[in-house]
């Protein structure tokens, strides 16, 4: 008998969002491994599935993927799942896909719904070509750091983010791309979906006067041209030139800080500086 991995999509939130194959697949193979055995089991009693399930997340990532790797190699049918979506895509399983290639065993993949996939077609936007991040740094020197990187390449941009983050995200993205359009959905195919649409300030104000819960995925359109995403960027040299720091010094400290170059620190300076008066000698 020859052993198999499955990567099984699941629903991301309505338990009707799950294929025939997807269930069959549940059914007949010999073990399922799951980041939560809790979340699928829900799953797998909605549609009376009886299969064992053991824990695989990224806690344990490393030492449960040989195995299942061994599991697969005995002629076992493994099928791995994620809380919800397809495994491995911003969720543990790649080390499990990566150990059954390495070994020379069969992998096979069963698609299913994606967070990312309905945020794209959800959005209205263009997106002949897009970015997806994944997750965003969580602490905000190096999450505006990397959204300076991101938005300076102007393509548009896809990331997840968690409901006790998305309102600092939304503020760095205010500050940093205040004309990019976004398109911020919540809790999708859920009770409780919901998609807003407008500037990351406008996001922001639909926020006033509640607490973002649920899943999100932010979806920021491309460039249109013209757009620079420093504008921050030259405050922070203003409030250090302020403080009594060179000109100089407050570009490289400003530049060093977010992991972009000298010359466009000083050029988004510059440009400030002239929209509110003569610029000031250059570093």
């Amino acid at each position: 008998m020859k052993g198999r991995l499955f990567l099984v999509g699941t629903p991301i939130g309505n338990l009707e969002d799950v294929t025939l194959r997807a269930l069959r697949v549940l059914r007949e193979c010999d073990l399922i491994a799951a980041e939560d055995t809790r979340r699928v089991r829900k799953l797998l009693t909605r549609y009376d599935i009886h299969t064992p399930a053991v824990s695989y997340h990224g806690h344990n990532e490393r030492e449960k993927a040989a195995a299942i790797a061994e599991e697969v190699a005995r002629g076992k049918k493994v099928a791995l799942v994620s809380d919800a979506g397809m495994p491995t895509v911003s969720d543990p399983g790649f080390v499990a896909v990566g150990e059954c290639a390495r070994r020379g065993l069969e992998v096979e993949v069963v698609p299913g719904a994606s967070a990312l996939t309905a945020a794209l077609a959800l959005c209205g936007l263009p997106l002949a070509r897009f970015r997806f991040e994944g997750f965003l740094p969580r602490r905000r020197a190096q999450r505006r750091s990397r959204l300076l990187l991101l938005l300076r390449e102007g393509e548009a941009l896809v990331f997840y983010e968690a409901p006790h983050r998305i309102l600092e995200t939304l503020r760095d993205l205010a500050e940093l791309a205040p004309e990019r359009m976004l398109v911020v959905t919540r809790e999708v195919t859920k009770e409780h979906e919901e998609v807003l649409r407008g500037t990351a300030g406008e996001v922001l104000r639909a926020f006033a006067d509640r607490k973002p819960l649920g899943e999100f995925t932010v979806v920021v359109s491309a460039s249109r041209g013209g757009e620079e995403p420093l504008p921050a960027l030259a405050g922070e040299v203003a409030r250090l030139r302020d403080g009594g720091l060179p000109t100089r010094d407050a570009v490289r400290a400003v530049a060093q800080k977010h992991g972009v170059s000298q010359r466009e620190v000083y050029r988004a300076w510059l440009e400030e500086k002239e929209a509110h008066g003569r610029p000031g000698a250059p570093p």
